[in-house]
């Protein structure tokens, strides 16, 4: 049984990650998964268990919790009938497809080569929740063929490189080919259920050397279940707050927020 005394510390600062990412996922609209990896990085390495497959266990704990927060956001969605289901079975192929190489991808790499890789999507995500326009569009309908072959898996096989749901690459593509973005943000919500379960299963195959307490493959139980909780307490609590004020320049604010966040990401994985 693990030590009460490493336990303690460990809760208290999931509960705080948890407590965060749900009002930041629910004032913003962004995937609880951007948050909760460097979250997740930091404070496992705080508490003593810093390794080369550290992000492993990062990745595959942060998109457990999407599995649940993203089956409970496309449920609601879909009440309201915002998901559109079409482009969800047209595009979940690929997506899951891309989800499995990126299980197969993360797993070889050391947790240096996932930290750059964090870094460097976390800036190109920043940078369009900072500078995006919603009047930017490539096409007025969502792409077929060739073009929906070659960006379903990617989609899914960046997200788990991240350790994300779909919002964060799901949600730009949509408003890009023209989908309005409460459309958006509802499919993309059942994104994040293809890109996590596959995703999910395949990491709890993946056994790091150096674990915290009570982790199953890659997937850290108590991290899993204290952040749920958490993000289903506190979300509504930031969607309350984005029907109060305007959330325009507190998305510029954590666009740079997750700037610094990904830079200093990159700044370790290159060793400076």
């Amino acid at each position: 049984m693990p030590d009460i005394a490493i336990l303690l510390p460990m809760a208290a600062l999931l509960l705080a990650i948890g407590a965060f990412a749900g009002v930041i996922a629910g004032l913003l609209g962004v995937g609880g998964g951007i948050i909760l990896v460097p979250a997740f990085f930091y404070a496992f390495s705080a508490l003593g268990y810093a390794s080369s497959e550290l992000m492993q266990i990062c990745l595959a704990t942060s998109l457990a919790t999407i599995i649940v927060t993203s089956l409970r956001s496309v449920m609601s969605h879909n009440r309201k009938g915002a998901v559109d289901w079409d482009i969800l079975r047209s595009w979940a192929p690929g997506i899951v497809i891309g989800a499995i190489v990126g299980v197969l991808v993360a797993a070889s790499l050391r947790s240096t080569v996932l930290q750059g890789i964090f870094g460097v999507l976390g800036i190109v995500v920043g940078l369009y929740l900072g500078f995006g326009r919603a009047s930017w569009q490539i096409a007025p309908d969502m792409p077929k063929g060739v073009t929906r072959a070659i960006l379903s898996p990617v989609l899914g096989f960046l997200s788990v490189l991240m350790g994300i749901g779909g919002g964060s690459f799901g949600v730009p593509v949509m408003t890009l080919y023209g989908r309005p973005i409460h459309r958006a943000v509802a499919t993309a919500a059942g994104f994040g259920v293809l890109i996590a379960v596959p995703s999910v299963i395949g990491f709890l195959f993946n056994v790091p050397a150096v674990r915290p307490p009570l982790t199953i493959g890659s997937v850290n139980l108590p991290a899993f279940v204290l952040v749920v909780c958490m993000t289903m307490i506190t979300a509504p609590y930031g969607v309350k707050l984005a029907h109060s004020m305007d959330a325009k320049p507190l998305k510029r604010v954590f666009a740079v927020f997750l700037l610094i966040v990904a830079l200093n990401m990159l700044r370790k994985a290159v060793g400076w």
